[in-house]
């Protein structure tokens, strides 16, 4: 995917939260699932939303050089999971999510959660899923591991932020700023 035209516009918009604000991943993947367009065929469901969630976080920590939520993705078998997203969706398996209340996402924020979806949301959740295991992030979390092992590594997110950031032609950090 060519994210660098859309990531740049997020900088433009002014989208990062104040310092040490912060937006959790059950609330970022709650507006996620009101966001998808379903009468156009767009099927939010739990894998989908976990791959939406996760790059949300990426594309945060690479514009921003700060995660968006505090929570560590973990590499699971089919891509990035945010354990509290997990728990909140475990019941639905592979079924639509259904509409849920406002999601509570700061005003701020909308605009750059706007985009990853519209980048991201016209894609099935298996072409996230297999997006996210040809990324390093996840591939280097989760090693050798064979891929049905099970797996809760939390994957570092200076990793996940240099990465994405070297896609958008920034220099590498040793660490993130506090």
């Amino acid at each position: 995917l060519e994210f660098r035209r859309v990531l740049f516009r997020f900088r433009e918009v002014g989208v990062m939260l104040k310092k040490d604000e912060r937006v959790s991943a059950r609330v970022i993947a709650g507006w996620f699932v009101n966001a998808a367009d379903r009468d156009s065929g767009e099927a939010p469901t739990h894998l989908k939303i976990q791959k939406l969630v996760y790059y949300t976080q990426a594309w945060y920590l690479a514009n921003f050089d700060t995660p968006l939520f505090d929570e560590d993705m973990q590499a699971w078998t089919h891509g990035p999971v945010a354990p509290s997203v997990y728990k909140k969706y475990r019941g639905a398996g592979f079924d639509v999510l259904p509409q849920e209340g406002k999601a509570g996402v700061p005003d701020i924020a909308i605009d750059f959660l706007k985009k990853i979806h519209e980048e991201c949301g016209q894609y099935t959740a298996k072409k996230l899923e297999k997006m996210t295991h040809e990324e390093d992030p996840w591939k280097i979390t989760r090693g050798e591991l064979a891929l049905e092992a099970r797996c809760v590594r939390p994957i570092d997110k200076l990793l996940i932020r240099n990465y994405y950031a070297k896609r958008l032609g920034k220099k590498e950090i040793s660490k993130l700023p506090n």
